[in-house]
């Protein structure tokens, strides 16, 4: 029996139909439940969304753009068709709406399929094109579920006066930011991937909508406005997203934000091609609506769980350069610094923490050097942290053709093309990092090296970088039927993570620094922020004009909701006490800020700082010592953000609140002339109604007392600087 929560208005017989057609739908199909009303309009082929949290989708249509026959879109048929399906799967009981669009004209039969749960806010978006002669195929780079033109009248409504729109990057390399962005009256535009999401300022009242399975399309979301501040005028959500870097443009607005490919979108052939199914979803918080869109592809793709404490990590990369050339104290120092971890006690007593050696010349760090510095960590009760790349090789250019492989044949044969035959470089260079196929034998056979080397050492924390380069286009790969970059990404990853277990063990940590976003199932972690420094500002004269805490938190914050969702825990990189490898000297206050950072975004614990310093390792003992601190970085959770950064301005002043059992806030002003005053908010962080005080969670002291019945709270945060506050009952 269908739920009563539903309204279908279906071709039962002609007369009823009609008789509903006319009376109710005007030639259109409605689908409803309490969050959402979709309505297929036979007459046109076009789809509305209309969301009960205001949200509206407006005259959407789908496409496909077919290698032979050019872009059919759905309304460009003659004939559109509706059938219905009753569907159970994890995700919950629904109607799976099918709109058939069909012409004897088209090669090609367009479906889409529109999936609306009984208790769900979200809807699932897919649409399939088919050729219509038996035995012909279909090809497509370009297929999308959802799009959004003004030539269709269609449009996006949005609640509110001050919507700001989403734009994600397709990764964490080269410091790009995800960025929110106002419009109105001057427009925008620009590229998302993977997801894109929308809401106003004050409200928080939006939308997100992203890809759900990551096995073969790289999706974008195309995006443009006009002058209305709380309207999109095209959304385009499409399969086949591959751009090239633009040193035009500003890194996060097109320039390196995008999939830095040389090569067109692999194309998918066959019988049928299908888009990237698509999370569809509209609420008054546009918080829950990024949770759940994480839940949906927890459930969907799987989760690497940790059942064991988070892992504690000195990374050797805050101090060395990038190979160890300089030797400013590896590896012979590196007992000193295990030396100091073990006299830190809370430090020790949740989790062993790892030694993790990075990003090292093997000349130098040979497999005997790495076993000596394990053995002497296990007697200090510490693993050994292992690093490499699997699908990238860093060489001279001018060596390629004739340099061969370890394990056989030749490397010209193993490196991704482009259309013209030519090398596809990753980091571009004489001494270059040129990305090599995941789906070749040798790929494989490098990365089950690399693994027993790791075991041989003892490895129990594997550190995997430069993953973007697996998934790069190119006009060849070893395995015909991996098609495209994405399709070939996967795969590497699927591989590597099955060697992992079956060559070291289900217990081994895995994180992975430059990567995409997605597909995210085979590591326990990711980083959200890449070469942080741990200095304020990107601003902030005599440092680097990237890597700092402010610029790091632009970023993890639009992340927060991956803690627990894509993985268990973030990565915002390592903390340092005093410097970064040559950087200058930060102020406590710095390190104490860029702490808060890494807690308040659920990261575990990194720590890349110098033990030999005698004011460094003072600054662990007050720091990185302290019982709460170190109870807290045991088991990360994400705080909810309270203000979403706005743009990528190092002025940013932020807040989130953490809610349990024990409710933390943190407050985080990176302003350098203004104070921040925030209020928190009984209604909103849902303390029970009882008296509190209110401790600095790094000092335990008392600041500050909430009276029972008090409606909210006010803390003040200097400029520069950020508070950790917890709400302790004044009576058990």
């Amino acid at each position: 029996m269908m739920s009563k929560k539903y309204i279908l208005f279906l071709l039962l017989a002609p007369v009823v139909a009609i008789a509903q057609l006319k009376q109710a739908t005007a030639d259109s199909v409605v689908i409803s439940n309490d969050y959402v009303k979709v309505v297929a309009n036979l007459h046109s082929g076009k789809v509305h969304y209309r969301f009960t949290s205001g949200t509206v989708f407006e005259n959407t249509v789908a496409y496909v753009q077919d290698v032979k026959s050019g872009l059919l879109l759905s309304t460009a048929f003659a004939g559109h068709q509706v059938t219905t399906d009753d569907i159970s799967d994890p995700l919950g009981k629904g109607i799976c709406l099918n709109l058939v669009h069909e012409d004897a004209g088209q090669p090609v039969r367009l479906t889409q399929y529109i999936t609306v749960y009984e208790k769900q806010p979200f809807i699932l978006l897919s649409t399939v094109a088919t050729a219509r002669e038996v035995g012909a195929m279909v090809e497509t780079r370009n297929i999308s579920p959802l799009t959004v033109l003004p030539a269709m009248q269609g449009k996006i409504t949005t609640p509110g006066k001050n919507v700001l729109l989403t734009d994600y990057p397709f990764d964490n390399d080269n410091w790009v930011d995800v960025i929110s962005r106002h419009w109105g009256p001057e427009a925008i535009s620009g590229i998302s991937y993977e997801l894109a999401s929308a809401y106003d300022e004050q409200t928080k009242n939006g939308f997100a909508a992203g890809s759900l399975v990551h096995d073969f399309w790289k999706t974008g979301i195309s995006y443009g406005t006009g002058a209305f501040s709380n309207r999109i005028d095209s959304f385009i959500v499409y399969g086949g997203a591959a751009t090239k870097d633009d040193p035009s443009k500003p890194d996060s607005y097109g320039g390196k934000d995008g999939t830095h490919d040389y090569v067109q979108h692999g194309t998918q052939m066959g019988a049928s091609v299908a888009s990237p199914l698509i999370y569809l979803s509209a609420s008054p918080d546009v918080r829950n609506d990024l949770l759940q869109f994480g839940n949906t592809i927890k459930k969907i793709a799987g989760f690497s769980n940790w059942k064991q404490s988070a892992p504690f990590y000195w990374n050797s990369f805050g101090v060395e350069g990038v190979l160890g050339y300089e030797k400013v104290m590896m590896p012979v120092d590196v007992a000193k610094v295990s030396d100091f971890i073990h006299s830190m006690e809370n430090f020790n007593k949740t989790t062993q923490p790892v030694l993790s050696i990075d990003s090292y010349d093997q000349n130098i760090y040979s497999t005997e050097v790495l076993q000596s510095i394990n053995r002497y960590g296990k007697k200090k009760g510490q693993q050994l942290g292992f690093y490499f790349i699997p699908f990238v090789l860093w060489t001279w250019k001018n060596g390629i053709n004739d340099a061969t492989l370890n394990t056989g044949g030749n490397l010209r044969d193993v490196i991704l093309l482009d259309d013209n035959g030519k090398y596809v470089p990753y980091k571009d260079g004489d001494w270059g990092a040129f990305p090599i196929d995941p789906t070749h034998p040798y790929t494989r056979n490098y990365i089950i090296g690399q693994l027993q080397k790791a075991k041989a050492i003892g490895a129990k924390f594997i550190k995997i970088d430069f993953l973007s380069a697996g998934a790069l286009e190119s006009s060849r790969r070893y395995d015909p039927q991996v098609r495209s970059g994405i399709q070939a990404y996967n795969y590497g990853m699927k591989m590597l993570r099955r060697l992992v277990d079956s060559i070291l063990g289900p217990d081994i940590f895995i994180t992975q620094a430059i990567s995409p976003l997605f597909p995210n199932q085979y590591a326990h972690t990711r980083f959200l922020s890449t070469d942080v420094y741990s200095h304020l500002r990107n601003s902030q004269p005599g440092f680097p004009h990237y890597g700092s805490t402010c610029g790091s938190m632009i970023s993890a914050t639009h992340f927060w909701w991956t803690q627990g969702t894509l993985w268990p825990y973030t990565n915002m990189d390592v903390v340092v006490m005093k410097n970064f490898q040559k950087n200058k000297d930060l102020t406590a206050q710095e390190v104490k800020v860029r702490l808060f950072s890494m807690m308040t975004l659920g990261s575990i614990l990194g720590d890349g700082t110098d033990y030999r310093n005698k004011e460094a390792a003072a600054r662990a003992r007050q720091f990185l010592n302290n019982a709460a601190i170190c109870d807290f970085f045991s088991r990360p959770r994400a705080f909810t953000p309270l203000r979403f950064p706005v743009g990528n301005g190092q002025s940013q002043q932020l807040s989130f609140y953490l809610p349990g059992d024990t409710i933390l806030v943190s407050a985080f002003n990176f302003d350098t002339e203004k104070p921040f005053t925030e209020t928190f908010v009984q209604a909103e962080l849902n303390w029970p109604d009882r008296a509190y005080s209110l401790h600095d969670l790094l000092t335990g002291q008392e600041i500050g007392k909430i009276e029972k019945g008090q409606p909210a709270f006010t803390v003040n945060v200097p400029v520069k600087d950020a508070v950790m506050l917890q709400l302790v009952p004044s009576e058990k």
